[in-house]
């Protein structure tokens, strides 16, 4: 099946038993008569962990994302590409990242400074073709500005070191001035407040045109600081650990039929909750508790906004969707302003990461987390939320799709055919496909292959089956992902034929990369 519909109250194998949900299933994922030219609200987390948010199994309060989850569709295998930078590309051009400049391939560069080539647009410039306004809002971390790439208005954060006082970030271009401390300022709720006044504004400028805000959240990006109060709502919410934790998100999301695998070994290195003394485990609790206050805000902050389009009475007619841009992060990093011990945890002056133990957590039950390719790095929740467009309500969609799926099935959904040529320059076909009339319909959606490649990690996925090396020199591993996206048994010493064959694909496909890019801007 495609669009499974779910109720978290009965096991995942009855789904397909049951004559009734199946009758269900086939209504559910009928189109509505769409409306034409409908408003886009694209939500984009920060290292946000694949089971966070409370619809997809964490203990996290998220209760406006749960909202649009259980009226909307929630996708169980939606994959970015590991890495802030290469993801946004992606996500905004339908290509992948070492496709257009904005990921390393190996003897040809690339990377966070790399630049698009001319006809490597952004979603923005395609949309103005349906007559889209777009609206910027956040982390942005995607070659040149905002307002070059299509956009009306942008307020750009580029700290990522503070939430509480940046000292880069622009609006509509400008470079403003730094935030000073203790100013009541925070990234996250500023972040939200230019997406309302962005909204405001084109009700009351623009209301006969649609929209498209880009909501980029900088948070729960390290260094894990929230409000005081925010924090306060989490005390003793992790006094049990790790381990116990793990396992209590592991079999929630297997009862929200998102997974259906065994939890994931712990992450190597990471000690036995219990073999802690207590004052280690208090200190460790402060910085999980941190990491749920920052995705708790942001959650509210998308209440706030979401609030607006009510108001409006527009939020109906809009597309909401919701992803990270990749797996929680389990690094361990200090810069910024440094860390003050004698700060609070989470405060202005504390610089502090959730590092491997508590990642292990927020990517549970998948395994590795942000860098790597393996499904902890990889896997993002996905939520899309249309009332006017989509039957489908609180229903799992399982086939993998990927972000460079994204910007063409928004542009079929708005109605805007892509060009094939950009100012006399022509334009590649791109991987990325719409799945558009998978969802609406319940048409098979497939790609043929799926491809990874960062700092050096790699990885290839054809149907189930999907070949994973941590590091140029780390032996392929193979994994049958449709009963072990945990990845915890490894088939390449019984499959050396399929690994040899995937392997050699994989080095077809960077080749062929090598040949669609244009190194120049």
């Amino acid at each position: 099946m495609q669009l499974r519909p779910h109720s978290p109250s009965v096991p995942a194998r009855l789904f397909v038993a049951a004559i009734g949900l199946v009758l269900l299933f086939a209504a559910s994922s009928l189109a509505l008569a769409a409306p034409a030219r409908p408003n886009i609200l694209l939500i984009l987390a920060d290292d946000l962990g694949y089971s966070d948010l409370g619809c997809y199994g964490g203990e996290i309060e998220t209760p406006n994302l749960d909202k649009l989850a259980g009226a909307g569709v929630r996708f169980s295998q939606c994959y970015n590409t590991a890495r802030c930078w290469p993801s946004r590309a992606a996500l905004l051009t339908g290509y992948y990242a070492q496709q257009v400049g904005r990921d390393e391939i190996p003897g040809a560069g690339g990377g966070g400074s790399g630049h698009r080539p001319k006809w490597a647009r952004l979603l923005p410039d395609f949309l103005q073709a349906g007559k889209y306004r777009s609206y910027h809002s956040g982390k942005w971390h995607v070659d040149d500005m905002p307002l070059a790439g299509g956009f009306h208005r942008s307020y750009r954060v580029d700290d990522q070191d503070r939430h509480f006082s940046p000292h880069v970030h622009y609006l509509d271009g400008r470079k403003l001035s730094p935030v000073e401390p203790d100013t009541g300022y925070y990234a996250t709720i500023a972040i939200a407040d230019h997406a309302i006044k962005c909204l405001e504004e084109h009700a009351r400028d623009h209301a006969d045109a649609p929209f498209f805000e880009y909501l980029a959240f900088t948070c729960p990006h390290f260094p894990v600081q929230a409000p005081a109060e925010d924090i306060a709502r989490y005390r003793g919410r992790y006094a049990k650990g790790w381990d116990a934790l793990r396992a209590a998100r592991h079999e929630r999301t297997r009862k929200l039929c998102l997974v259906n695998c065994e939890l994931s070994p712990r992450t190597e290195g990471i000690p036995a909750w219990e073999s802690l003394d207590s004052a280690t485990q208090e200190a460790w609790q402060r910085r999980m508790e941190v990491h749920a206050a920052m995705v708790d805000r942001m959650d509210r902050e998308i209440g706030r906004v979401l609030d607006v389009l009510r108001k409006q009475g527009t939020l109906d007619k809009t597309i909401v969707l919701f992803m990270s841009d990749n797996g929680a992060s389990a690094e361990r990093v200090l810069r910024g302003d440094g860390n003050d011990p004698d700060a609070p945890p989470g405060s202005a002056r504390s610089f502090l990461c959730i590092e491997p133990p508590w990642a292990n957590l927020a990517n549970s039950p998948l395994r590795k987390s942000k860098i790597f390719v393996h499904e902890g790095g990889i896997s993002t929740p996905l939520i899309i939320h249309w009332p006017a467009g989509l039957a489908a309500r609180g229903s799992v969609y399982e086939s993998p799709v990927h972000f460079i799926d994204i910007a063409p099935t928004l542009l079929e959904w708005a109605g805007v055919e892509k060009p094939r040529e950009w100012e006399s320059i022509s334009i590649p076909d791109a991987p990325g496909r719409s799945f558009a009339s998978s969802l609406t319909r319940n048409e098979p959606f497939k790609h043929d292959w799926l491809w990874w490649f960062h700092s050096g990690n790699r990885a290839y996925r054809i149907g189930d089956w999907k070949i994973v090396s941590a590091g140029n020199s780390g032996p392929w591993e193979l994994y049958n992902l449709a009963s072990d996206r945990a990845e915890s048994h490894n088939l390449a010493a019984a499959e050396p034929g399929r690994v040899a064959e995937m392997s050699q694909a994989w080095e077809a496909r960077l080749k062929e990369f090598h040949a669609t890019r244009d190194p120049e801007p």
